[in-house]
């Protein structure tokens, strides 16, 4: 069996799956943080508010992911859906953002060990590179969001390295 033939057998790598599955728990305790009224509270006024800063991470889990796989981004008009006026309470910023992740998880969980590795978009990055830029750019956006999380009195959850 050629190299090639054997990388497409294998299944996509259950560690990067494990990982987003990860994320997504640890966003879901800052997002259960958070009191209801909080989500509209924004720390300087040319900061998002704490529910902006988590659409924000979502609308951009949505387009990596349609980008890294092809499949259609069902929020493809970001700047409208950030004014969506139905998604500013705790439970559909919660609802939006949580399935973002499920679609990067099925996204990622589409992909073969192969398809990871080919090389796509303008910088010509293998699809696996460009799913650890969307994990950083969702880490970034939770970690900004510890911040809000003190200024308004709550202790934010304990780091979820494992």
């Amino acid at each position: 069996m050629s190299d090639q033939a054997l990388c497409q057998s294998q299944p996509t790598p259950s560690f990067l799956i494990a990982e987003w599955q990860r994320a997504k728990e640890f966003t879901l305790e800052y997002l259960d943080a958070m009191p209801e009224d909080g989500y509209n509270f924004k720390p300087t006024p040319e900061m998002r508010t704490f529910a902006h800063q988590f659409i924000h991470l979502a609308i951009d889990n949505y387009g990596f992911t349609a980008t890294i796989t092809g499949k259609p981004n069902p929020y493809p008009n970001s700047d409208q859906t950030e004014k969506d006026p139905s998604l500013q309470s705790r439970a559909a910023v919660t609802k939006f953002v949580i399935d973002s992740y499920d679609f990067a998880i099925n996204g990622l969980a589409s992909l073969t060990a192969a398809q990871l590795q080919e090389k796509i978009g303008k910088r010509g990055l293998p699809r696996e590179q460009y799913f650890f830029k969307a994990f950083e750019h969702q880490t970034h956006h939770r970690g900004q969001a510890t911040v809000y999380l003190r200024l308004r009195g709550v202790k934010p959850p304990s780091e979820k390295l494992f």
